[in-house]
């Protein structure tokens, strides 16, 4: 079981690193949204350092069930290969604004599932509840923020994109 989970913490976060590299393409590709893009790179590090800090807790090995492991560890791999390969490609050509907005604010929508809701409801006590609850409102307040400076800002929102957000206000 430590094996499993060890690779399901390297995979997320690695996600987060992913997540934060590709930011920091739209950082340098977007000069007039420069602050915006550098603010989640930072934010998203630290997510990752959230994951690598629960790893000290011997509690944390205990609260996985075994088949999410297994399930999440492929999720997070192939979502890594995901993320990869669109880093190599945006480093050769760069996305439009619109996309990159679009691409992150799918992203952080994903991360909301990705982040094992069963364990963002009730009253959680355990280090690895914390964590992942505040993980969890950083991918609702990364996806809301990116969502309000699109609007404010004129960058059109995919129709998928916007589904995902009323979804979410519902939530």
């Amino acid at each position: 079981m430590k094996l499993g989970f060890t690779d399901l913490v390297k995979g997320c976060m690695n996600l987060e690193l992913m997540v934060s590299e590709l930011y920091t393409v739209f950082y340098k590709n977007f000069p007039e949204d420069a602050d915006f893009w550098w603010r989640l790179v930072l934010e998203e590090k630290n997510h990752a350092a959230l994951f690598r800090s629960g790893v000290e807790s011997d509690e944390i090995y205990l609260k996985f069930p075994e088949d999410l492991v297994l399930q999440e560890i492929a999720t997070l791999d192939k979502e890594n290969q995901i993320l990869e390969k669109m880093i190599d490609d945006f480093n050769l050509l760069p996305p439009t604004r619109e996309e990159a907005f679009n691409i992150a604010l799918s992203l952080e929508n994903e991360a909301v599932e990705i982040h094992f809701q069963q364990f963002m409801e009730g009253d959680n006590k355990s280090s690895i509840d914390k964590i992942f609850q505040e993980l969890n409102k950083a991918d609702i307040d990364h996806a809301k923020r990116i969502f309000s400076y699109m609007q404010e800002h004129g960058i059109a929102v995919t129709s998928e994109n916007q589904e995902k957000m009323r979804q979410l206000e519902q939530t």
